[in-house]
């Protein structure tokens, strides 16, 4: 029975039974062959077991929406139509970004919350089990219903993964198929959201109040609502789309008196949101990781709150700042644009709580940490690039061009990626009982981080000099750059090899190094309250000034 079970504070030993159990199903399992072994995966309610799915899932599409974004890069290497068609070329656009999103970057997050939620609420399991195993399922249908799209008459759709009309209106026999694996990944989303709602509010420890949850709990559970309040909007866009092209309506059809600009709000009303769906469980793991190799408490533990919860707020009222050049009254664009300003300060205040939470601490860089650190500095200048294109006049240049594909690249890359990667360092050893190999981990890092920014900085010059997003060609002008891009992108892809292979061979055994409570020591010192008992308490930390040299803590979080 694996050291790292969680406990159950209530006083009852349910969860002990419950590990007894699991230890009982693999003593079964060796006398029953592999078959059982499949069958609890398949049927397991365990949240450990459910977030390890998710997490598998989320890598192995992970590469599939990386193999895709390879095709994308290696055609635009050079000017002109090299490898593929540009209808393929649109489809993997769309698909790239679709698998990413909801195949790679929500699983993932979603797979971490099912690990650790109950673990630092002190509750013994999800709030729902069996609804947490049918939420993943439901993901693995619609992921694998949208790759069917690519093997239909006329490939899957290539308008983007806005699936704007009336492009997409155009798309051959994919389109249901498409619009079904949005309804089944909303669905699966909108499960998964109730399900820590439930937990967080109803499954606490006694004594742990809303305020004194780790951030990670908060960012999630801000989140959740999020998806509950902006995923059927989603849906009912895609079945408005769909009303058009097989029941004759005219939602947004223009022949028919419907309006295509309609569907840009209804889907940036979801759209927006959707891109704080997926960085404020990032702003979590960061909050719970650079404490703790900083050897300080989190900077500013309420005003982090406070921010998160005012982001999430004010998402809802900026989607307009996707279409500043559809026409829109001059009021409007004011509006959405000092909106788009005003979100900045929230973000702006986690970025200085995080610097402030470092400053003076007695740092350590292990992988976890640089990667976080990675991530405060990326996703900084992807937050100047979008106050850059929250200026209504100056949208109009950028609008399109890949000015806008470096932005989100860096708010979503550095800062989505980058962060959950850091997490699995952090929390693999907790997960395996091993340690991960170090070296390996930092060359992973440095590898990625430089050729990130190789991929996708250069892609700020092309779009302010007019180069358009989407489209196979370009002109010869900006060959180099895309070049370099391209470049980039290939030394990215090649890298994350690495963390695959790290990821295997710590569940085999990483080191040889084995993981005991005591590594967890220093995050229950620094990373939060901790459970004790009955109580949830805060610990005071040691005087900084006394430590006459960091100590060194190989890797930590909260037990």
């Amino acid at each position: 029975m694996s050291v790292f079970s969680a406990k159950r504070y209530d006083g009852d030993d349910h969860n002990t039974s419950h590990n007894l159990h699991e230890h009982h199903d693999e003593h079964h399992d060796d006398h029953h062959g592999p078959a059982k072994g499949i069958l609890r995966w398949v049927f397991t309610t365990n949240h450990k077991d459910i977030g390890t799915l998710y997490l598998v899932f989320a890598l192995a599409m992970f590469f599939v929406g990386g193999a895709m974004a390879m095709i994308i890069r290696a055609e635009l290497f050079q000017p002109g139509l090299q490898l593929v068609q540009p209808e393929f070329f649109n489809s993997m656009t769309t698909m790239h970004a679709l698998v990413m999103v909801f195949g790679m970057m929500m699983p993932a997050f979603v797979g971490l919350a099912n690990w650790m939620l109950p673990m630092m609420i002190g509750a013994p399991d999800m709030a729902l089990p069996r609804m947490n195993n049918m939420s993943f399922w439901l993901l693995v249908a619609g992921v694998l219903l949208l790759a069917s799209t690519l093997f239909m008459e006329g490939g899957a759709p290539a308008a983007g993964w806005t699936l704007y009309p009336p492009l997409v209106l155009q798309t051959k026999a994919a389109f249901p198929f498409a619009v079904f694996s949005v309804h089944l990944l909303g669905i699966s989303s909108i499960m998964g959201s109730i399900n820590i709602i439930a937990t967080i509010t109803n499954m606490r420890a006694p004594g742990m109040t809303l305020w004194k949850m780790p951030i990670f709990a908060w960012t999630w559970l801000i989140t959740a609502f999020l998806l509950i309040a902006v995923m059927p909007v989603f849906a009912g866009a895609v079945t408005m789309l769909l009303t058009d092209k097989f029941f004759g309506t005219s939602f947004f059809s223009a022949a028919g008196g419907g309006d295509p600009v309609l569907y840009q709000h209804i889907f940036w009303f979801f759209g927006h949101p959707e891109v704080y769906i997926l960085i404020l469980p990032s702003f979590g793991v960061a909050s719970t990781i650079i404490p703790v190799f900083s050897r300080k408490p989190l900077f500013g533990y309420g005003s982090m709150v406070g921010a998160t919860i005012a982001i999430a707020l004010l998402s809802f009222v900026v989607w307009s700042h996707h279409m500043f050049t559809v026409g829109m009254p001059i009021i409007g664009e004011l509006f959405f644009m000092w909106a788009t300003i005003a979100i900045a300060v929230p973000t702006g205040m986690k970025v200085f709580n995080w610097v402030a939470t470092m400053w003076d601490g007695a740092m350590s860089f292990e992988t976890p940490m640089l990667f976080a650190i990675a991530f405060v500095v990326l996703f900084t200048i992807g937050g100047f690039t979008g106050v850059m294109m929250a200026l209504a006049p100056l949208d109009f240049q950028y609008h399109d061009t890949y000015f806008i594909v470096a932005h989100f690249h860096y708010v979503l890359v550095p800062g989505a990626t980058f962060i959950i990667m850091a997490a699995v360092y952090y929390w693999l050893p907790k997960w395996t009982g091993h340690m991960y190999n170090e070296k390996i981990g930092r060359l992973h890092f440095w590898l990625s981080t430089v050729s990130v920014n190789i991929l996708f900085f250069p892609q700020h010059f092309v779009g302010l000099a007019g180069m358009p997003r989407r489209i196979p060609d370009y002109a010869i002008q900006f060959s180099d750059w895309n070049m370099i891009s391209s470049i980039g992108g290939f030394i990215f892809g090649a890298s994350q090899l690495l963390f695959l292979y790290i990821v295997i061979d710590t569940i085999r055994g990483g080191t040889g190094e084995k993981v005991t409570n005591e590594v967890w020591e220093g995050a229950r010192q620094y990373g939060g309250g901790i459970v004790e008992g009955l109580e949830w308490t805060l610990p005071s930390p040691p005087p900084y000034h006394t430590f006459t040299e960091p100590p060194v803590i190989k890797s930590i979080l909260p037990h």
